[in-house]
């Protein structure tokens, strides 16, 4: 599971945004790991972003109570 999602963040960030050295990286890495927890959709996830799910998650009813 790790190793896709780094697949997945080096494919939809780090690859795309302009890295011209560690420094750069490092000063973007808050507000890709945010987007990515916030906007960004996941099939997994119907589409939603994973804080979008657990927003939108409702517990079953327990069958006992």
């Amino acid at each position: 599971m790790a190793e896709a999602f780094v697949k997945t963040f080096k494919r939809d960030y780090v690859y795309v945004h302009d890295r011209p050295d560690a420094q750069t990286v490092l000063s973007q890495l808050s507000a890709w790991f945010e987007d990515y927890n916030e906007s960004h959709p996941h099939k997994a996830l119907r589409m939603k972003s994973p804080r979008e799910f657990i927003r939108s998650y409702q517990p079953a009813a327990c069958p006992v109570g």
